[in-house]
């Protein structure tokens, strides 16, 4: 994995360097100290991961990871930053991930993983979302005090509980404070809604079934959990299925 290091502070730079010297695979091939001299440095090196500090002189951090994904095959994009709160503006800009510095080498390591698996090109960026609203491919969640973000291909179902929304994905659960009404409006084309508190992902809907008390549920794809299904959301999700 080649990376590209682009910090307006040359010690912020070398601390990142010598976090991944010596990680198998990874190989530092160059630095870039403001947003315009990130873009030329991806344009000449080819870089499949830049660590993209936010506030740097001239064009900052988010307004050069957007024009990254101008590109035909974009790099992934890390954000390694001293302030948490532009977490959210950063997701929406396509970041695999967010580090708040100091950056730890473990955090480090794991958001490197996840530009190993995602590729720096999402789902979502390979289908546009209509123009009247632009999807998001990721949502990002607080874990243990730190920004964490779910690609929505991975998400099978939202559901509300109390004040958060549960995220249930293939790799586990995570809250978000999203509306479950905001959500699909976002999410429409990709979720349906099959109770007052839940919207499951259409592409995983697999069967449905009844329990014991004779109450329809839903069941998905890999997925061991029967969601209930309202009686007034039933029908459209039978005529989901039947393709009609």
């Amino acid at each position: 994995m080649k990376v590209l290091i682009a910090d307006d502070e040359p010690l912020a730079r070398r601390r990142l360097a010598g976090l991944l010297s010596g990680v198998a695979g990874v190989e530092v091939v160059g630095e870039a100290g403001d947003g315009v001299s990130t873009l030329a440095a991806v344009r000449r090196l080819h870089p499949d991961l830049v660590l993209l500090d936010i506030r740097m002189p001239g064009m900052d951090g988010l307004e050069a990871a957007r024009r990254l994904l101008e590109l035909e095959e974009p790099p992934a994009v890390v954000f390694c930053t001293a302030y948490e709160e532009h977490a959210l503006a950063a997701f929406e800009a396509e970041a695999v991930d967010y580090l708040v510095k100091p950056v730890r080498r473990d955090r480090l390591l794991s958001a490197l993983e996840r530009a190993r698996r995602y590729g720096g090109l999402s789902d979502q960026q390979a289908a546009p979302a209509s123009p009247a609203v632009r999807q998001r491919s990721h949502v990002c969640a607080r874990v243990r005090g730190e920004m964490r973000m779910v690609p929505v291909a991975q998400i099978a179902y939202f559901l509300a509980d109390a004040k958060y929304v549960e995220v249930h994905h293939d790799r586990g659960e995570v809250l978000i404070e999203d509306s479950l009404v905001s959500l699909e409006q976002e999410f429409g084309d990709r979720f349906v809604r099959v109770h007052r508190n839940c919207l499951v992902a259409r592409d995983r809907i697999e069967a449905f079934g009844r329990n014991a008390d004779n109450e329809p549920f839903v069941r998905l794809r890999g997925r061991p959990e029967e969601i209930e299904v309202s009686r007034r959301n039933l029908p459209v999700l039978r005529r989901l299925v039947r393709g009609e």
